[in-house]
């Protein structure tokens, strides 16, 4: 089967659309934050080599180096995030028909909320690091690219959001309750200081407007 991660633009969006639940909004905030870093390493691609950005340029060649990284990761996490939500269809689609047969069903549902819950998660935590290179990029870059930067960081800011959604949704059907709580702590916390971020940006682009 063709990846996700290999599709066509056209393709994806169509295969988004259809009444299937993959791909869904994990894969797509993962897809987003892909985006928003190919935003962040142009802001620092078109910084270096300009003679108004000498100081910069060595860490703006480090900051391209990283995003393109995140890049790679974020590409490959839009078909992690699908793989985990297949295991949670795998999981509901197990027999019941006696009580062994349904102990075992709701183990291994358990176990693929849990992956579930990981996976975007995972996503999210790697988003809100990016989104520290992003803020860089944007405060040092070449500044007739800052808005380009700061859709990137508004990008992200999307991706960190959307993925934690997809953490908040499975934490319902996860068994470990310290587990649960020590996820839906870590989403508030990742939500707040996002969003606090993101707001902080924007209003130093505007500034620069």
């Amino acid at each position: 089967m063709k990846k996700l991660q290999d599709l066509t633009l056209k393709e994806f969006l169509e295969k988004t659309a259809a009444n299937e639940a993959v791909p869904g909004g994990g894969s797509t905030a993962a897809l987003t934050a892909a985006i928003a870093a190919a935003l962040g390493e142009m802001v620092a691609n078109l910084t270096i080599g300009k003679k108004h950005y000498v100081g910069v340029e060595e860490r703006m060649r480090e900051l391209a180096t990283e995003l393109h990284a995140c890049r790679s990761r974020f590409v490959n996490d839009i078909d992690r995030d699908a793989e985990a939500y297949r295991l949670v269809m795998e999981a509901y689609r197990l027999p019941k028909e006696d009580e062994a047969a349904k102990r075992l069903r709701s183990d291994r549902i358990g176990e693929a909320m849990e992956t579930a819950a990981r996976v975007p998660m995972e996503v999210a935590e790697k988003a809100f690091e990016m989104l520290h290179l992003l803020a860089e990029t944007i405060g040092k870059g070449n500044c007739n690219a800052v808005t380009d930067g700061l859709v990137g960081a508004m990008a992200c800011r999307t991706a960190i959001m959307g993925a934690l959604l997809n953490v908040r949704i499975n934490l319902g059907g996860i068994r470990d309750d310290l587990l649960v709580q020590a996820l839906a702590s870590k989403c508030d916390r990742l939500e707040e200081e996002t969003t606090a971020m993101e707001q902080e940006l924007i209003a130093l682009v505007k500034k620069q407007l």
